[in-house]
């Protein structure tokens, strides 16, 4: 086994329980990390998760606006959706988002066609030349029912390794397969989520708000507690004295059966303790709202605070326009993984060396837009010349095939129309 098979083993394993927290955080399998054994002893310990799932929220609020549309510079498009990208590419975006990382495959299939799988974190890792920032080796490991799998990613040879026992990490494993790799490079390419030049391994976007998500999650435990404990009214009396039954237990004065309290005595007062106010809790809230708003862009009417009244359409686009500035960052940080990506595919498929490949992602708008008001705006444009209609028709969220399929059917009804006309004798 090569050193270098062992130093990216060790890489695979080393994230392990940074990994682990990240995946309960955006399931919201978290602990109640504020919770103190005396408030848990008050319900009885029958508290055990709230989940005030914000990561999730941001994570997927970002993949939503991260839509692939096409291509330019190279025809990659059919080969795109014959490999189901339209459907995995916002599964790597979500794995980026979360792990800080997520890593695709290219190889050719039987057939000598493009082979592409988009794969996990907990599963690969990738060595970089420090000058290019490029990646020069990579393994994928995975365990089958019996054995351990690994395969060793290099810019002129991918070897195949096999361990005969599961649960293995760096010993066992034997050379068993090995080919060329024609491409010159790597056929791996990674979705680092990063925003400094520095931070190879990525950064999970849910980190500026875990914490500021368990405090919310604190609060509504508290909140819970006192409408359990205390945010009940309660009814009292004085001046009574507790008769006592015959193992030496207070005896209720309610009336068995009824509400009424009864006493005998004539110094006997009764009356009600008002329940808590929880008004305080809906103040902290809101404050732990706003600034998981300020940090992660999010708008207050996805947090669920800001006013009963429905927003209009603009002020709803202005409130999202830190979210949607953020998803256009994102779209340029994986753009140049896509294309990456592209290009090797393009080596597959055409065996030409992918460095020399140029080609560009095209990305949908992330703003929110009505699809009513996006039509009038690309019209306008469009009617008076400014937009040709195949760029008007992406505009719109259509893809390549869909721009030429549209073509197509507008040449075919041309030809009926202009057929009709001369059959009933219109101008030729």
């Amino acid at each position: 086994m090569t050193d270098t098979l062992t130093t990216l083993l060790q890489a695979v394993d080393a994230p392990a329980g940074q990994y682990a927290r990240l995946d309960r955080q955006y399931a919201g399998n978290t602990p109640l990390s504020y919770l103190a054994p005396e408030a848990a002893a008050l319900l009885g310990d029958r508290l055990r998760r709230v989940r005030a799932n914000i990561p999730r929220v941001l994570v997927d609020s970002l993949v939503e606006r991260l839509r692939v549309t096409g291509f330019t510079g190279a025809d990659v498009w059919g080969d795109w959706l014959r490999n189901d990208l339209d459907q995995f590419a916002p599964v790597a975006h979500r794995e980026a988002l979360v792990l800080g990382g997520a890593y695709g495959l290219v190889w050719a299939d039987a057939t000598g066609r493009p082979s592409v799988s988009i794969e996990s974190a907990h599963q690969m890792a990738a060595l970089t030349d420090p000058a290019s920032r490029r990646i020069t080796a990579a393994v994928k490991r995975w365990e089958t029912t019996t054995t351990t799998e690994a395969t060793l990613f290099l810019a002129d040879r991918v070897q195949r390794y096999r361990a005969n026992s599961t649960g293995a990490t760096t010993a066992g494993f034997k050379l068993i397969d090995e080919f060329d790799n024609p491409l010159g490079v790597p056929p791996v390419v990674r979705f680092t989520n990063a925003g400094r030049l520095l931070d190879t391994d990525g950064v999970s976007e849910m980190e500026d708000v875990i914490d500021l998500s368990d405090a919310l999650v604190k609060l509504l435990t508290d909140m819970l507690i006192a409408s359990e404990t205390s945010a009940r009214p309660r009814r009292y009396a004085t001046g009574i004295e507790l008769a006592e039954d015959e193992d030496g237990n207070a005896v209720s004065p309610f009336t068995e059966g009824t509400m009424m309290l009864l006493s005998e005595e004539k110094e006997a007062k009764f009356g009600v303790l008002p329940g808590s106010d929880l008004g305080g809790y809906e103040n902290a809230i809101g404050v732990i709202m706003r600034q998981i708003s300020a940090v992660s862009g999010l708008p207050e009417h996805m947090l669920g605070i800001g006013g009963d009244n429905p927003t209009s359409a603009d002020s709803i686009r202005a409130s999202e326009a830190a979210l949607t500035a953020r998803a256009e960052s994102k779209q340029a940080l994986f753009g140049r993984t896509w294309e990456e990506l592209t290009r090797l595919i393009v080596g597959v498929r055409d065996g030409a060396d992918p460095r020399s490949v140029d080609v560009r992602v095209q990305w949908a708008d992330p703003a929110t837009r009505s699809e009513a008001q996006e039509a009038d705006a690309v019209t306008k444009l469009f009617s008076v010349g400014l937009l040709p209609a195949s760029y008007a028709l992406k505009k719109l969220g259509y893809t390549d095939a869909e721009v030429d399929e549209i073509h197509a059917a507008r040449a075919r009804d041309n030809i009926a129309n202009a057929d009709v006309s001369q059959l009933f004798g219109g101008a030729a």
